[in-house]
């Protein structure tokens, strides 16, 4: 992605191309739900590395059996951290939600800048119920 206005909506589309794509070639069912937090995860990562790393975004894809798996590098070597949840503070909260509909987020700094890799699960979450199941 080349950073420009029109990126982050270019890397949800790829992102839906690709789950499709992989889906036809593999005979695997990407839920609607996984397809959606992957363009939401993808909104956010890309929104980022947009607004604080100068250069291009390399926005990558992969698909098993269990997770969609989305890797976004750029040249920015800060290593981003989610803040306090704050219900009144507007904007800042993209990490904390791709924290909170992910099954995993690493961050790593790379030689030039950084990678951040999300994993979506394509099954949805187990019902926790407190003291068991419900009756």
């Amino acid at each position: 992605m080349g950073g420009d206005d029109g990126c982050i909506a270019d890397a949800r589309q790829h992102a839906v191309a690709f789950l499709d794509q992989a889906g036809d070639d593999y005979g695997l069912l990407v839920p609607a739900r996984a397809m959606d937090l992957t363009q939401l995860v993808v909104s956010e990562l890309v929104t980022n590395s947009c607004k604080y790393a100068s250069g291009p975004v390399l926005v990558e894809f992969g698909l098993t059996v269990r997770a969609v798996e989305v890797v976004v590098r750029d040249s920015d070597p800060t290593v981003p951290a989610a803040r306090a949840a704050d219900p009144g503070r507007i904007g800042g909260h993209g990490l904390e939600i791709v924290e909170a509909v992910t099954d995993g987020l690493s961050i790593d700094r790379e030689a030039v800048g950084k990678r951040i890799t999300a994993r979506i699960a394509l099954a949805e979450p187990e019902a926790v119920f407190p003291g068991g199941p419900p009756l």
